[in-house]
C-alpha cells in the first residue's frame, strides 16, 4: 500500500491533514483534525492526486474532531467527485461534535454521502391530511422545538470556534512539554476535560496559564486528569 495524499498545501490551515493509501483500485483517505475554512481545498488537492482508474474511495472520519458548516462543502466536493468519476465514495465513522452537525443538517449519520434522511422527494405531491383530530398534540410544537435545539447548537458552535485560539495554545504547550503530536495533544485536552468534568476551554486556559512564568498551576482536579490522560497516551 502506498500513500495517496500529497503534502499539505502552502498557506492551507494546519487544522486538517488527509493521509491516504491506495490498495489495488481502492483509496482509503483518513482526514485528521478539523473541517473548517480551507478543508475543501485540501480535499480537492488530495482527490486530484489519486491515480487514474481508481474504482472506490473510502474516508474514515474517526479522527475529525471538529466541524463547522464549511464541512458541508467538504461533503459536496466528495459527492461531486463520485458523480463525475462514476465511482462509489463513502465517508463513515463520524462521532462527537461533527456527528451532531450531520444530525442537524438532516444527513445520514452513518454515511452522509448517501441520501439525506429528512429530504422530501420533490416529485412527490404531499398527501392530503386526514383525520386531523387524531393528530398528536405534540406535533404542532415539533418545528418550534427543532428550531430551539438548532439555535442552541449554533450558539455552542460559535462558542467552540471562539475558544479555538486558547485551545490551540494549550495544544502547543503540551506538544512542547511532552513531545507529542498535535492530534495527541488534542486527545489529552479532551480526555482531561471529560475526566475532570471541566469545560475544554477551561482546561486549555489552565494549561496555557500554567506554562507562563509565575503562572498559577491548574486546579488539582485538572492536574490529576491531565496526568491520567498523559499516562494513557504513553501506554
Amino acid at each position: 500500500m502506498t500513500s495517496a495524499a500529497p503534502p499539505r498545501l502552502a498557506g492551507s490551515p494546519a487544522t486538517l491533514v488527509i493521509d491516504g493509501r491506495v490498495d489495488a483500485d481502492r483509496a482509503l483517505l483518513v482526514p485528521r483534525g478539523e473541517l473548517v475554512h480551507g478543508c475543501a481545498d485540501i480535499l480537492a488537492e488530495v482527490l486530484a492526486a489519486l491515480p487514474a482508474g481508481i474504482g472506490r474511495v473510502d474516508l474514515d472520519m474517526g479522527d475529525v474532531a471538529f466541524m463547522d458548516t464549511t464541512g458541508l462543502q467538504f461533503l459536496d466536493l466528495l459527492g461531486g467527485f463520485s458523480h463525475r468519476q462514476a465511482v462509489p465514495v463513502t465517508a463513515t465513522n463520524w462521532h462527537g461534535q461533527p456527528l451532531r452537525i450531520l444530525e442537524l443538517s438532516g444527513l445520514d449519520t452513518t454515511d452522509p454521502l448517501r441520501a439525506t434522511t429528512h429530504r422530501p422527494d420533490p416529485e412527490r405531491k404531499p398527501e392530503p391530511e386526514q383525520e386531523p383530530e387524531t393528530e398528536s398534540p405534540a406535533a404542532p410544537s415539533a418545528p418550534a422545538e427543532q428550531l430551539h435545539v438548532l439555535q442552541e447548537e449554533v450558539d455552542q458552535l460559535r462558542r467552540a470556534i471562539a475558544s479555538r485560539p486558547v485551545i490551540d495554545q494549550a495544544r502547543g504547550v503540551l506538544m512542547a512539554l511532552h513531545a507529542c503530536t498535535s492530534d495527541e495533544a488534542w486527545h489529552i485536552l479532551r480526555e482531561a476535560s471529560q475526566l475532570s468534568n471541566t469545560k475544554l476551554r477551561t482546561v486549555a486556559a489552565a494549561v496555557t496559564a500554567g506554562a507562563e512564568s509565575d503562572g498559577p498551576p491548574p486546579p488539582p482536579e485538572v492536574r490529576a486528569a491531565l496526568r491520567a490522560a498523559l499516562a494513557r497516551l504513553r501506554r
